[in-house]
């Protein structure tokens, strides 16, 4: 169970900085964002997680907002498997949570 948490931890925090990085380039190459390789990467990388929150049912959401409601998606499921790899380190001692 420890290892399932920890690998949906680390796919959250992959794709949350593949879209903090893909904001940001964003911001960098302003218009010609599309064109960069780089910004097209990042863009793969979050793929699955905007697709997922497109499907949530919270209403219409503009296409713009998708990437920030993903996000913030993937922020509460980060926080639960934080909160739920420290409560099994707890249980089984955290000499073997390492």
């Amino acid at each position: 169970m420890l290892l399932f948490v920890i690998a949906v931890k680390l796919l959250a925090e992959i794709a949350m900085m593949a879209l903090l990085g893909q904001w940001l380039l964003g911001k960098l190459a302003g218009e010609r964002r599309g064109q960069n390789l780089f910004y097209q990467l990042l863009g793969v990388v979050a793929r699955p997680a905007v697709a997922l929150a497109r499907r949530l049912p919270t209403g219409p959401v503009a296409q713009r907002h998708l990437p920030l409601v993903a996000f913030l998606m993937l922020s509460v499921i980060w926080l639960a498997a934080t909160l739920s790899k420290i409560r099994l380190c707890v249980e089984i001692g955290v000499a073997l949570c390492r």
